[in-house]
């Protein structure tokens, strides 16, 4: 995202690779993969790239920019 993207909205990786060594644990302890539900992501993220916006000579809204997880200045 640093390297030019505007604005990225996403899962959250971190979340999702916590969520995949849960469901190894619970197979190395003997559930079937069948057997485990599966799950959507539940954590979303929204990044806001200003570099990019001042280079496009883009305004970002003050509401955008305060629901944003992070603002890449």
């Amino acid at each position: 995202m640093e390297k030019g993207g505007l604005v990225s909205y996403g899962y959250d990786n971190f979340q999702q690779y916590r969520s995949a060594a849960g469901y190894v644990s619970r197979i190395l302890k003997g559930e079937k993969p069948a057997d485990l539900p599966v799950q959507a992501p539940t954590k979303y993220e929204l990044i806001i790239n200003l570099n990019t916006a001042k280079a496009l000579s883009l305004s970002v809204p003050a509401t955008l920019l305060g629901r944003a997880d992070e603002v890449i200045e």
